[in-house]
């Protein structure tokens, strides 16, 4: 008997395996294309297989408390989670980001499938651990780190969350033409992009991009401030790449936080091929053209990562 009739969601994705084999139609010109380059086809194998037998295992050991419901997260953006739903994540820590983003304070849990291959930092549980883990979280019984997200809310009603970082900018290797304002500044910029960062992607795009900036100006100590930002702070950070000075573009208003109740405001100057998207899912973007304001802010909800 379960313990309820409530439903666990398993949240998957696509090996790389699958993928060769989706984009050369069968197993053996996979390998064939693999093994042509010199690469060792037998790990995409191995990988591909120890994912499948967590998978089962997952399913097995879920079902005895929870119906389960297994969706690939190419499904996510449709996919219509219930309030009472227990999400788990079997993947890297980008399905975590994928996921999180969809829900509405429903707790995850974290797999990591492959602990030798993926670090996993947020993945801090193993399939083994769902026997234990799944009926503390039915019974509340598991701590749940909050994680602040980030919101970019258009002018035409259209709203895209971001678990680690939002890309307002060009869709290729072009510049990006906007205004800029947060609080009483702004100014006119042409630059590849805008970064806005959660406390959680502060140590990912966000520590890149300062990094670059201040080993390119020559400063001994880094700017260290953006990347101890705890995930549930209630700020966001945003930077502005490779900012372009003109007679019509200004470059003072590039770095900074969004904090509260305050947003930060681009009005798009492009014609065409600007975009939105978050936490590195270009595929799923907003449009960001002539005329679209995006407002950038704290999300009124927040993440919930079991621990």
């Amino acid at each position: 008997m379960r313990l309820s009739e409530n439903k666990v969601v398993l949240v998957t994705r696509k090996t790389r395996l699958e993928e060769l084999i989706a984009k050369y139609n069968t197993f053996s010109q996979a390998k064939f294309y693999v093994e042509h380059l010199g690469a060792d086809f037998s790990d995409y194998v191995l990988e591909h297989e120890n994912y499948q037998a967590c998978i089962r295992d997952a399913e097995t050991t879920l079902q005895a408390f929870l119906r389960v419901q297994i969706v690939d997260r190419s499904f996510l953006p449709n996919f219509l989670f219930g309030p009472q739903d227990v999400i788990v994540t079997l993947g890297q820590d980008g399905l975590v980001a994928n996921t999180l983003k969809y829900l509405e304070h429903q707790p995850l849990i974290g797999i990591n499938p492959d602990p030798d291959r993926w670090d996993g930092v947020l993945l801090p549980f193993k399939v083994g651990d769902l026997k234990s883990i799944t009926p503390e979280v039915m019974a509340g019984k598991r701590r749940i780190q909050e994680v602040t997200m980030a919101k970019a809310q258009l002018n035409n009603g259209q709203v895209l969350y971001g678990v680690n970082d939002i890309f307002i900018g060009p869709k290729s290797h072009t510049s990006a033409r906007y205004t800029i304002s947060l609080n009483d500044r702004q100014e006119q910029q042409s630059s590849s992009g805008v970064i806005v960062s959660t406390g959680l992607g502060s140590t990912g795009w966000l520590k890149s991009l300062l990094a670059g900036a201040n080993a390119i100006a020559g400063t001994t100590t880094a700017n260290q401030e953006a990347t101890r930002t705890p995930w549930d702070a209630d700020r966001l950070h945003f930077t502005v790449r490779e900012p372009f000075p003109s007679k019509r573009s200004a470059t003072t208003l590039v770095y900074g936080q969004i904090e509260g109740n305050a947003s930060l405001t681009l009005v798009s100057q492009m014609p065409e091929h600007g975009v939105i998207f978050s936490d590195g899912i270009e595929a799923d973007y907003l449009e960001f053209n002539s005329g679209i304001v995006a407002t950038l802010s704290i999300a009124e909800k927040k993440g919930c990562l079991v621990m």
